[in-house]
C-alpha cells in the first residue's frame, strides 16, 4: 500500500507538503555554527577542554588534590549514606521480588559510588554484563568504563572510541550499556562536569603555593650577610659564600678573622604573606562553592542562620546527585523487566534520607499496629534493618516456628504457571479495590449503628436492626469464585504432573 503524501493543496497546481512529525527539521548537521573534527565526531563543548585541547582525562589530575579530593569524598558520601528500597507500584508481586534479589545481588555500593561520577565528569557509562546460563536474563555485574573511552556522535549517540576506529567509533549493542549523565542538552550530550568549575581555581592555588614557598624560603629564615676585606680574591669570596651557605642547614662557620658576619631579619613582609594566604583561600572557597554548593566551614563571619543556608543548599545537591544514580538503576530496572516479563510495569527504585523515611514509617506502623494490624517478623527485619535473632515473635520460639512454616518461597513461572497465574489474579483484584469496597459496604451499617448507639443495650440493638439490611452476598461470592478457581487450579496441575509422571 503507498502512503499518501500528506500536505495540502494551496492552488489548483501547487502542493505544499507536510513535514512529517517524527523527523527533526532543526539538526545539528543542519545549523551553521556546529563543527566537527573529523565525520560523525561531536566534540566536548566543555570550554576548558577546549581551551587546553585535553581530553576529559585532565580533571582525574584534580581528584589528587587534598582540597577538591575532600569536597568529592564528602558530596559522595552524603549519597552513599541514604538508604535504597524498591518500590513495587504496579508491578506483580513476583517481578517486584525478583527484581530485590536481583538488586542484592549486584554490588550496589560501588555502583552508586562510579554513578557519582558522572556529577565530576558529566558522564559515565556502565557495561552490563550479563549472567551466563538459562532462566532469567539478569546482570551478574554492571561495571564502570572510563568516560574518555566513549564519545558521542552528530546524532547525540553513544559510541566506544577503540582502537581501529578513533573517530568515528564503534556502535555499541543493544541492551549492553548504562549511561549516568548530569544536566545533558541536545547541544551538549555529554552532560556538564562539576570539575570543569575548579580547574582553574585549583591551578592558581597550586601555583600560589608553589611561589608562597618560595617566599618563605627567601623571607622565612634570617639573612646571613658576610663582610669581607675590599679587594679579596674571588677564590676566597666564593668559600666564604660557600661556608655562609652550609650555616644555613648547619648554624656553624669558620671565616676569616678579617671577615664580619651579621643576621639581618626580614622585616616587613607580613602584608605580603598575607596576600598569598588570601589567594589560596579564595581558591579553596571557590572550590568548595562548586561542588558542595556552599563554603560556610571557611568564612569568617559565618553565623548559626547563615550555616543552616548553606546546609540546605548542599542538601539540594545531594537530592539531585541521588536522582541522576536512580535514573541509572532504574534503567537497568525497566531492561530486565523487558527481557524477562515483557511489558510489565516496573518497580521503582529510590534513595531516601534514612532518618526522615525511618521516623514516617515507624510512626505510621506504630499506629497501625495500635489499631491492630499486625507486621510479620520479615517485616520488621527488612523494614528497619534488624538481625534475625533480634526479633522473637509473640509466643516465642512456637510462634516462631509457627510463622516459618507458613511462609513460602518465591513461585517460579516457569515451574508453576498456574500459581503464578493466580498470584497475578490476586495482586490484580488487591489493586482494583474491589474486595475493599465490597468490605466497606459490608461494615457500614454496623459503623453507623455504633456511632449513633449510646450505651452497649442500645448499640445491640442497633446491630439486629442492622443485620438484616447487610448485603454480604457479593463479598462472599467473590471469595467463594476465588477458591473454586485456586482448588481447579490445583487439582489440574496435579493431574497434569502425575500424567507426566
Amino acid at each position: 500500500m503507498t502512503r499518501r503524501p500528506r500536505g495540502l493543496y494551496v492552488s489548483p497546481r501547487d502542493f505544499v507538503r507536510f513535514a512529517d512529525p517524527v523527523e527533526q527539521i532543526v539538526t545539528r548537521q543542519k545549523s551553521l555554527d556546529w563543527y566537527y573534527v573529523a565525520p560523525f565526531w561531536l566534540p566536548n563543548p566543555d570550554p576548558v577542554l577546549k581551551k587546553q585541547g585535553q581530553s576529559i582525562a585532565i580533571y582525574r589530575d584534580l581528584l589528587s588534590d587534598a582540597h577538591v579530593g575532600g569536597c568529592v569524598r564528602r558530596r559522595k558520601a552524603s549519597v552513599k549514606s541514604m538508604g535504597w528500597q524498591v518500590l513495587r507500584g504496579e508491578s506483580p508481586a513476583r517481578v517486584h521480588k525478583a527484581i530485590v534479589s536481583m538488586l542484592n545481588d549486584l554490588d550496589m555500593p560501588r555502583l552508586i559510588n562510579e554513578a557519582l561520577d558522572a556529577a565530576l565528569f558529566g558522564y559515565q557509562p556502565f557495561e552490563i554484563i550479563w549472567r551466563p546460563g538459562g532462566g532469567m536474563a539478569a546482570p551478574l555485574d554492571v561495571v564502570g568504563k572510563p568516560p574518555e573511552w566513549f564519545m558521542f556522535n552528530a546524532d547525540n549517540e553513544l559510541r566506544f572510541r577503540s582502537r581501529a576506529n578513533p573517530f568515528a567509533g564503534d556502535a555499541l549493542p543493544p541492551d549492553k550499556f548504562l549511561l549516568a549523565r548530569q544536566r545533558p542538552t541536545y547541544q551538549n550530550p555529554y552532560g556538564f562536569p562539576d570539575l570543569s568549575l575548579v580547574f582553574w581555581p585549583t591551578v592558581f592555588k597550586r601555583a600560589g603555593l608553589k611561589f608562597w614557598a618560595r617566599f618563605v624560603e627567601k623571607y622565612g629564615t634570617p639573612w646571613l650577610i658576610g663582610k669581607h676585606p675590599r679587594g679579596m680574591a674571588p677564590a676566597e669570596v666564593e668559600e666564604l659564600l660557600d661556608q655562609l651557605e652550609a650555616m644555613v642547614d648547619d648554624a656553624v662557620a669558620a671565616i676569616p678573622n678579617d671577615s664580619s658576619l651579621d643576621i639581618v631579619e626580614a622585616a616587613g613582609k607580613g602584608a605580603s604573606a598575607d596576600l598569598y594566604r588570601e589567594f589560596i583561600l579564595m581558591c579553596r572557597s571557590e572550590v568548595t562553592i562548586a561542588l558542595l554548593g556552599q563554603n560556610q566551614n571557611m568564612e569568617r563571619d559565618s553565623t548559626h542562620a547563615s550555616a543552616l543556608a548553606g546546609q540546605a543548599v548542599t542538601e539540594d545537591i545531594r537530592d539531585d546527585d541521588a536522582t541522576m544514580v536512580a535514573q541509572v538503576v532504574n534503567e537497568l530496572i525497566r531492561l530486565v523487566c523487558r527481557l524477562n516479563w515483557g511489558d510489565v510495569p516496573a518497580p521503582r527504585w529510590e534513595l531516601y534520607a534514612k532518618e526522615q523515611i525511618d521516623n514516617t514509617r515507624a510512626t505510621r506502623d506504630k499506629t497501625l499496629k495500635d489499631a491492630g494490624l499486625q507486621f510479620t517478623r520479615h517485616y520488621w527485619i527488612r523494614t528497619y534493618n534488624l538481625a534475625d535473632e533480634d526479633v522473637v515473635p509473640e509466643g516465642g520460639a512456637q510462634a516462631a516456628g509457627t510463622e516459618e512454616g507458613a511462609a513460602f518461597a518465591e513461585v517460579d513461572p516457569a515451574v508453576f504457571p498456574a500459581q503464578a497465574a493466580l498470584e497475578d489474579a490476586l495482586d490484580a483484584l488487591d489493586r482494583s479495590g474491589q474486595l475493599q469496597d465490597q468490605a466497606k459496604q459490608l461494615l457500614a451499617p454496623v459503623i453507623a449503628a455504633a456511632r449513633k448507639a449510646k450505651d452497649e443495650t442500645e448499640l445491640l440493638g442497633a446491630l439486629a436492626e442492622a443485620y438484616p439490611a447487610m448485603q454480604p452476598d457479593a463479598l462472599v461470592d467473590t471469595l467463594t469464585r476465588l477458591l473454586f478457581a485456586a482448588n481447579l487450579a490445583g487439582r489440574l496441575e496435579a493431574g497434569g504432573e502425575a500424567e507426566g509422571g
